[in-house]
Protein backbone atom coordinates (compact mmCIF):
# COMPACT_ATOMS: atom_id res chain seq x y z
CA UNK A 1 0.00 0.00 0.00
CA UNK A 2 1.33 3.33 -0.64
CA UNK A 3 1.88 6.29 2.24
CA UNK A 4 1.78 10.00 1.43
CA UNK A 5 3.85 12.13 3.94
CA UNK A 6 1.90 14.88 5.45
CA UNK A 7 2.64 16.82 9.09
CA UNK A 8 0.52 16.21 12.29
CA UNK A 9 -0.21 19.73 13.97
CA UNK A 10 -1.47 18.89 17.49
CA UNK A 11 -2.45 21.63 19.80
CA UNK A 12 -3.30 21.94 23.24
CA UNK A 13 -4.97 25.26 24.33
CA UNK A 14 -7.70 25.88 27.19
CA UNK A 15 -10.79 25.74 26.42
CA UNK A 16 -11.89 29.54 25.77
CA UNK A 17 -9.43 29.91 22.76
CA UNK A 18 -10.93 27.16 21.16
CA UNK A 19 -13.25 29.33 18.63
CA UNK A 20 -9.66 31.28 17.90
CA UNK A 21 -7.83 28.06 17.10
CA UNK A 22 -10.71 26.62 14.91
CA UNK A 23 -10.76 30.20 13.14
CA UNK A 24 -7.50 30.36 12.42
CA UNK A 25 -7.49 27.14 11.06
CA UNK A 26 -10.44 27.43 8.80
CA UNK A 27 -8.28 31.12 7.63
CA UNK A 28 -5.54 29.15 6.80
CA UNK A 29 -8.03 26.58 4.61
CA UNK A 30 -7.23 23.48 6.67
CA UNK A 31 -8.95 21.33 5.71
CA UNK A 32 -10.38 19.30 8.70
CA UNK A 33 -9.52 19.19 11.79
CA UNK A 34 -10.66 17.28 15.11
CA UNK A 35 -10.70 18.57 18.73
CA UNK A 36 -10.73 16.17 21.76
CA UNK A 37 -11.56 16.97 25.51
CA UNK A 38 -8.19 17.01 27.48
CA UNK A 39 -9.18 16.25 31.29
CA UNK A 40 -5.91 15.94 32.99
CA UNK A 41 -2.22 16.25 32.64
CA UNK A 42 1.17 17.25 33.39
CA UNK A 43 3.43 20.34 32.33
CA UNK A 44 6.22 23.09 32.63
CA UNK A 45 3.54 24.10 35.68
CA UNK A 46 3.07 20.69 37.59
CA UNK A 47 0.34 18.54 37.33
CA UNK A 48 -3.48 19.94 36.38
CA UNK A 49 -7.05 18.35 36.40
CA UNK A 50 -10.07 19.85 35.12
CA UNK A 51 -12.21 17.57 37.47
CA UNK A 52 -15.04 19.44 39.99
CA UNK A 53 -13.91 22.87 37.53
CA UNK A 54 -17.42 24.90 37.00
CA UNK A 55 -17.29 26.49 33.49
CA UNK A 56 -14.65 26.35 30.52
CA UNK A 57 -11.97 27.97 32.12
CA UNK A 58 -9.24 26.18 33.22
CA UNK A 59 -10.32 23.17 31.49
CA UNK A 60 -8.52 22.00 28.04
CA UNK A 61 -8.96 20.52 24.95
CA UNK A 62 -6.57 19.08 22.61
CA UNK A 63 -7.19 20.02 18.43
CA UNK A 64 -5.25 18.14 15.95
CA UNK A 65 -5.24 18.53 12.12
CA UNK A 66 -2.85 16.75 9.49
CA UNK A 67 -1.62 19.01 6.36
CA UNK A 68 1.04 19.16 3.20
CA UNK A 69 4.46 20.19 4.78
CA UNK A 70 4.06 23.48 2.55
CA UNK A 71 1.11 24.30 5.05
CA UNK A 72 2.72 24.15 8.33
CA UNK A 73 4.45 27.83 8.55
CA UNK A 74 0.91 29.83 7.25
CA UNK A 75 -0.81 27.65 9.84
CA UNK A 76 2.36 28.13 12.68
CA UNK A 77 2.56 31.99 12.72
CA UNK A 78 -0.75 32.86 13.39
CA UNK A 79 -1.09 30.03 15.94
CA UNK A 80 2.34 31.01 17.75
CA UNK A 81 0.90 34.85 18.00
CA UNK A 82 -2.12 33.04 19.98
CA UNK A 83 -0.46 30.62 22.36
CA UNK A 84 2.87 32.42 23.33
CA UNK A 85 0.11 34.91 24.89
CA UNK A 86 -2.08 31.63 26.65
CA UNK A 87 -1.69 28.53 28.27
CA UNK A 88 -0.89 25.83 25.52
CA UNK A 89 1.80 24.06 23.34
CA UNK A 90 1.57 23.43 19.37
CA UNK A 91 3.99 20.16 18.34
CA UNK A 92 4.63 19.26 14.79
CA UNK A 93 4.99 15.67 13.51
CA UNK A 94 5.61 13.45 10.20
CA UNK A 95 2.91 10.99 9.56
CA UNK A 96 1.99 9.12 6.70
CA UNK A 97 -1.29 8.87 5.74
CA UNK A 98 -3.17 6.56 2.61
CA UNK A 99 -6.07 8.91 1.26
CA UNK A 100 -3.62 12.43 0.43
CA UNK A 101 -6.42 13.58 -1.27
CA UNK A 102 -8.36 13.97 2.29
CA UNK A 103 -5.56 16.65 3.83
Amino acid sequence: MQMHSKKRIDIVVEQPVLDRVLRILDEQKVSGYTVIPASAGRGHEGTWNSGGLVGSAGTAVVIFCIVDAGAVDGVLAPLFALVSRQIGIVTVSDVQVIRPEHF
